[in-house]
């Protein structure tokens, strides 16, 4: 199907975006944002939308405008519902209960299922998450599901901070710890399997520095966004992932955005 039947509701959606910037969706009520996000994953999920067609749109100029809105309201949900699950998981008497109530909890579970196929994960084993967040659900699922030890690399120290306490709560201290900084940590901690969020910027450093840092053997992950669900955010490039070898790549279904890609360094 064309995807050019999107192409005014785009532009609309850009249109009814603009005005929410990072501090006024903080203000918002979840449920009366929630709806934003839903009108966007509309187009996003919408499977009868092949990647050549989706190219039109998000390789058109003319649509830079509307794409660079979408993506940074995109952002800027993410990081308030992530800021609000984890506020609400220290307040809570049942912090797992809580956890699991997370808008995206499934999904998640959806995405560490498709990346189980990339990676064997093991409890023996230690996986760093890089951009790890306020949330650090991929570490704690990673660690729920499989046993895995985690370590999370997050930027900012007030956001590591709060994903500490967060791992606290859940019990989780002595499996998964939070250390600041970027990806240069790598240099200094012991680990197995490395995955870059997919909101980790920039890319092309990032995967320089990752290259610097691992074995050809050490299995690397990231998460990209493909097709249509490119519309949420910019597509990791080859440019910026050069002296990789591509292993495989898993595609999202359902309401999952990430496609997950395993890759290995070369030499």
């Amino acid at each position: 199907m064309s995807c050019y039947k999107y192409w005014e509701k785009i532009k609309e959606i850009a249109g009814s975006l603009k005005d929410y910037d990072g501090l006024k969706l903080r203000e918002m009520p979840l449920d009366k944002v929630v709806p934003l996000l839903d009108a966007v994953e509309e187009i996003a999920h919408d499977q009868t939308i092949d990647f050549h067609s989706a190219k039109h749109i998000l390789d058109d100029q003319v649509m830079n405008d509307a794409l660079k809105t979408i993506r940074s309201f995109y952002v800027d949900f993410g990081v308030k519902i992530e800021t609000e699950n984890a506020r609400e998981i220290l307040k809570s008497d049942d912090p797992w209960h809580t956890l699991e109530s997370f808008h995206f909890y499934n999904r998640y579970q959806g995405l560490i299922r498709n990346e189980s196929q990339l990676v064997r994960f093991t409890p023996e084993q230690k996986f760093v998450f890089i951009g790890s967040g306020p949330l650090p659900l991929t570490l704690i699922l990673f660690n729920k599901t499989f046993g895995v030890q985690g370590i999370g690399i997050e930027m900012l120290p007030d956001v590591a901070e709060l994903s500490r306490k967060v791992i606290d709560k859940l019990g989780l201290s002595s499996q998964i710890e939070v250390i600041v900084g970027d990806e240069t940590c790598l240099n200094d901690i012991d680990y197995d399997i490395v995955m870059v969020a997919a909101l980790a910027e920039p890319k092309e450093r990032v995967f320089t520095n990752i290259w610097d840092s691992v074995e050809t053997s050490t299995p690397v992950i990231y998460r990209t966004y493909t097709g249509m669900r490119a519309i949420l955010y910019s597509p990791v490039t080859e440019r910026a992932t050069r002296g990789f070898h591509k292993v495989v790549m898993i595609l999202p279904t359902g309401k999952v955005n990430n496609t997950s890609v395993l890759i290995r360094k070369e030499v």
